[in-house]
């Protein structure tokens, strides 16, 4: 028996190295040459929308696509409810997330992080019309405040108790395009939210509301999430996104969006 067990383990390791991946015509791994999930807030301009037409676009989704067409496959994007993000990537129901996704300990706990592409931060968004004055983050004690379920602003103002107990009321909607129109609406006084979807919503709206120079907890960074068994896919897609910074495309994409070159480029 121990004689033949050696032999049969080493048939083992054979026929299940030779089981990997597997490679197309053109050397490239096939493994992924199908549709690969994409879970993305609809809502959350201008990062990830859809527009008059119900097409989605955004600063993401251009960067995406770019990414796909390199990469030789298929990206499906996948509107998800934010607040299931862990849901969504533990199911399979999606195999990354990108769309001005927060890396924060919490996400890191069922998602790898590809590099931080752009700084974040969570300022405070008010009525045009308020007669608020705002300086920090404990000047919203007895305001009723809003902001998505979900995001990193509802994890910071759930985790900082005192901070919470002292709002009037603290209101979570499904996205940001729903906590806007309920602040429009006088459903609550403050809302807090992105820096870049306010910026954006104050394009369009600039007689609706106005900025408070605020920052809410910590600065944050976005990144794009994969599934803990998709380290392969994560690899290769961030060796894209280096190529498209050293090339410009990134650079060329950020600046339709916003103008400016907002792409981190360390690696």
């Amino acid at each position: 028996m121990k004689k033949f067990f050696l032999p049969f383990l080493l048939m083992i390791f054979i026929v299940t190295g030779c089981g990997g991946e597997e490679k197309s015509e053109d050397g490239k791994s096939s493994r992924y040459n199908g549709k690969i999930a994409v879970g993305i807030d609809e809502d959350f301009a201008p990062m990830s929308f859809r527009d008059a037409n119900g097409e989605l676009v955004g600063f993401d989704i251009d960067m995406a696509k770019e990414v796909a067409s390199r990469l030789g496959v298929k990206f499906e994007f996948k509107p998800i409810n934010w607040d299931n993000k862990r849901e969504e990537i533990l199911s399979g129901n999606v195999d990354m997330i990108w769309s001005g996704c927060d890396i924060t300990d919490k996400n890191k706990e069922y998602m790898v992080f590809s590099k931080p592409y752009m700084d974040n931060r969570q300022v405070l968004v008010v009525k045009k019309d308020s007669d608020l004055s705002i300086l920090s983050e404990y000047d919203l004690e007895g305001k009723i405040v809003g902001t998505q379920a979900g995001t990193t602003s509802e994890h910071y103002v759930n985790d900082n108790e005192d901070l919470k107990k002292s709002f009037a009321a603290f209101k979570t909607y499904p996205n940001f395009k729903e906590g806007f129109a309920a602040l429009k609406r006088g459903e609550f006084e403050v809302l807090i939210v992105d820096e870049i979807a306010a910026r954006y919503e104050m394009t369009r709206h600039p007689d609706t509301f106005r900025i408070f120079e605020v920052t809410v907890g910590p600065f944050m960074e976005f990144g794009i999430g994969f599934s803990k068994d998709r380290v392969e896919l994560h690899d290769r897609i961030q060796k894209i996104f280096y190529e498209m910074i050293k090339d410009g495309t990134a650079r060329k994409i950020s600046e339709q969006w916003f103008g400016a070159d907002l792409i981190k480029s360390r690696r």
